[in-house]
Parts: structure tokens; sequence; C-alpha cells
């Protein structure tokens, strides 16, 4: 037995090594456009086509929480602060709430962070109840449409459910006040109900400055086939094992560890990124929530996504072609990985490295300061202006109603 392991290893070596340097001989090649409407949508210029209100709030809800832990700006749940500095300044602000088209509410719910800097949520709820109520007493547009003109940036695990356990977060639900706004978030789940319909999923936060730091020569070869560093369990929070990411993490290690095709580890190496543009593959399996960082730096640094989680909704799905880029793979498969990545033809690979260099790729997935033509702020406005004109049925009549200002659990309805 032990000869056939080592001959069927010499096979998969001997296959990496011609898909290798099938992918060195072509890294110079033009980049490639996505075509149809796609392309089309990723390019789309949002300013001209809607006018964006945004809500002067007392400085606790953002400016002095972020003063309390500057932290929240570098970490994955940041998108909420800059999406806030972004709007300031933006071409798209408007002045006057009599001519928006929507309504924004900045406030800072994932800004709560642990000594290890994890985000605590739970708070976020009364924060955002209290927020609710201050912008429904002190101005009438809340009250017109009950929020369905109005849309929140909710980057937790599972967005609005504010909680970082999917048992627990379902079983909260999405807070009832924002049944009718539109949720910009980095959950997306399909058939789930932390995601409800005509959310708006977004990348998380990665530091585009700090990734641009560690870009290495384009021409440095691809010599790692398959790369990962990450938790493969979660012992403090998953002593049991099985729970955390559905044991996908657990199958990658177990199956994979001592394979030569695959460089994975738990340890979080000071060439992390540099390494990222040396692989083929990365692999973005689900943690606690389906959604990770990794998949922003795969796409940034050309490595080829393999995204292991069930029915994920990935951000702007509408223009990144992900099926293309991508490489899914089921959840109950990961045992197959390496018979899966090494049967995917070199022809096939370069395409999707080719799509993955184009530049418009990489900038629709990040948060940069300042805002870029077709970054993530602009995706953002792209996927607001295509909801509109809103219709007519949103705006109540005169004493109508539709949300439950006491539902939910009694621990929301106390005071923030």
């Amino acid at each position: 037995m032990g000869i056939w392991k080592w001959v069927f290893l010499g096979l998969l070596c001997s296959s990496f090594l011609f898909t290798i340097h099938a992918v060195e001989l072509h890294r110079n090649q033009p980049t490639e456009r996505i075509s149809g409407s796609a392309g089309d949508v990723l390019e789309d210029d949002p300013v001209g086509r809607l006018k964006v209100f945004v809500y002067e709030l007392p400085s606790k809800y953002n400016k002095k929480i972020l003063q309390k832990d500057p932290r929240c700006l570098t970490h994955m749940f940041a998108a909420e602060i800059f999406m806030h500095r972004f709007l300031l300044s933006s071409a798209v602000r408007t002045l006057n709430p009599e001519e928006a088209d929507w309504f924004y509410t900045p406030v800072y719910t994932t800004c709560d962070l642990t000594p290890n800097g994890l985000p605590l949520p739970f708070k976020s709820p009364r924060m955002m109840r209290s927020v609710i109520q201050l912008i429904s007493s002190n101005w009438p547009y809340w009250n017109r449409t009950e929020g369905a003109d109005h849309f929140f940036v909710v980057p937790h695990d599972f967005g609005a459910c504010f909680h970082y356990q999917e048992e627990k977060a379902i079983e909260r639900g999405i807070l009832p006040l924002l049944h009718r706004a539109t949720l910009v978030q980095t959950f997306g789940q399909r058939n789930h109900v932390c995601l409800k319909e005509g959310s708006i999923t977004i990348p998380p936060y990665a530091p585009p400055q700090k990734m641009h730091t560690h870009l290495i020569p384009d021409k440095t070869p691809r010599s790692i086939f398959v790369y990962f560093r990450g938790l493969f369990y979660d012992v403090g929070n998953d002593p049991e094992g099985g729970y955390y990411a559905r044991g996908a993490r657990a199958a990658v290690w177990e199956n994979f560890k001592d394979n030569p095709l695959f460089d994975i580890s738990t340890e979080h190496p000071t060439t992390y990124y540099e390494d990222m543009q040396r692989a083929v593959f990365c692999l973005c399996p689900l943690g606690w929530a389906p959604w990770s960082p990794r998949l922003v730096e795969a796409v940034v640094f050309g490595c080829i996504p393999v995204i292991i989680a069930d029915d994920i909704v990935l951000p702007f799905a509408d223009a990144i072609p992900w099926e293309e880029i991508g490489v899914f793979v089921d959840e109950q498969d990961v045992p197959k990985l390496d018979t899966i990545l090494t049967s995917i033809p070199p022809e096939v690979i370069l395409r999707k490295q080719r799509l993955l260099a184009n530049p418009s790729m990489k900038q629709a997935m990040l948060f940069p300061q300042p805002a870029q033509p077709g970054d993530a702020f602009h995706q953002v406005l792209n996927g607001l202006a295509r909801k509109l004109p809103h219709d007519r049925s949103v705006f109540l009549k005169t004493g109508e109603k539709s949300l439950n200002w006491t539902a939910g659990p009694v621990g929301d309805l106390k005071p923030w």
C-alpha cells in the first residue's frame, strides 16, 4: 500500500508541474474583459442616477465609538465606517432630503470589540432601534415608507440578525424594524432567514494600501498549487468539533495536511500576501459565516478562489462572474479536492487568471481611500440605482403602519 501511495503522489505532482508550467508560460497574457452585460454593469457609473441623503446623527452613533476604539478602521467589518466617509463627499450626496432617492443612516454597529478584536453584536439591536427611533422622531422620511427607501450597512457575520453563531442568528432573525429597509451586508446565503430579498451583498473590508505594499512582480511564477492559512478547528467556541465551518475546514486538514500539492497551515506568516500571489488556487472555505476576507485577497492577488460554502451569495453577483473566475466545491466534496483541482484543464485555469487580472475585477472588491471609479463604493451605489424608481407601494397611506415596534427579543427593547 505504501508504494502505491507514493506512485499516486508522484502522478499528482506530475500533473501539478504540467499545470504550473502552462500557467507560467502565459503569465503575461493580456487581461480579459468580462463579456456581455456583467462587464457593462461592473463599469457602470452611478453618478447622476441617484441621490442620497445622509442623516446627521449625534456622534455617539459613529464618531465617538470609533474614537474609543480605532481598531474598527482595520477589521473586516470596517465597510460601515468607510461607506459613511465616502458618502459625505460623494457626488451622489444631496443636502436636500426632498429630492433624495435613498436615505442613509451612518451607525457603526460592529465597532464594539473584544480585546482580541472580535466584534460583539449584543448591543447592536438596541443601538439600531435607538437610531431608528431618532430619525423617525426628527425627520418625516422614515415614517412615510417605514424605511423602504432607506439603506443600512450591516456587516456582521450574519447581517442584521446580529449574532456570530448561526443557530442563534437564525433564532433571532433580522431585526423587525429593518424588514422594509435595504440591507447592505457581507453575509449572503440563499434561502436563509438572515438574507432578505433585495439586500445588496458586499465584500468584507480588506486594507487596500496594505495589500498594495505587498505586491510582487508579475513575472513571479505561481509555484504553489493550493494555498490556505487559517483555522481548521475552533476549539474555544466549538470544543466538540463539527459545528465550526460545518466540518469543511476540518475535512481539508484531515485529508490534505500531508499532501504535497496543498500548502495549508494554521500559521499566518509575514509573507501571507506574497504567498497568495505565488499560488494557483486559494481556498476560501466558510468559517462561522460563509464569507471571509480571503475572497477579496484571492481576487486582488489573482489567485483562483476555491469557494467552499454551500448556497453562498457572493458580492455584486450581477457584476462579477464568479462562476468564470472561481471554482465551487460542495462542502461534502472536500475529500475530493485534490482530484477536482488537478482535473481542471490548463486552458481553463489560464482564462480564469486572465479575468482575475482585469483591474476592474480587483477594484470592485475594494473600499479604497480615496474612492476610485468602479470600486466597491460605486458597486453599492450601482445596486441602489438599479432599484429605482421606487414602486409607489413603498409609500404608506396616512396612518398606515406595517412594522411592529415591540417585536423581537425582550432584551432588544431596552434603551441603548
